[in-house]
């Protein structure tokens, strides 16, 4: 998606999680995937990131996030993720655009954290 098209402001970010299972909410599970995803930008309403792995376009996974850059022992967040969409790479990766479902109010407060971090 073009940066002005976006609605929040993306902030380049390296952060690594493993996708284990992936749902539809008609109850419909995939399981055993362990996608390898490397994340590439976060934004307060979705993430970026790319795999090797092919994923469904508008299903959810599970995620926990962990900002090491924020001092604090609160540094990460459990979240639901839903894909919105997906394209092929030309290094045979493929790169994902996922939105935030449902996401705490206290990822706001990390998420200005984080822009403040990346905007010096």
């Amino acid at each position: 998606m073009d940066k002005d098209k976006r609605r929040k402001r993306r902030v380049p970010i390296k952060l690594c999680l493993e996708v284990s299972s992936v749902f539809h909410q008609d109850h419909q599970n995939i399981t055993g995937i362990h996608a390898p995803i490397e994340i590439i930008d976060i934004s307060s309403d979705g993430i970026g990131f790319n795999s090797e792995s092919e994923l469904p376009v508008n299903y959810y996974f599970n995620a926990r996030l962990i900002f090491d850059e924020i001092d604090s022992l609160n540094n990460s967040i459990n979240c639901v993720v839903k894909i919105v969409r997906k394209r092929e790479l030309e290094s045979g990766l493929i790169n994902y655009g996922c939105e935030f479902v449902g996401m705490s109010v206290v990822f706001d407060t990390m998420f200005k954290q984080i822009e403040e971090n990346h905007s010096n």
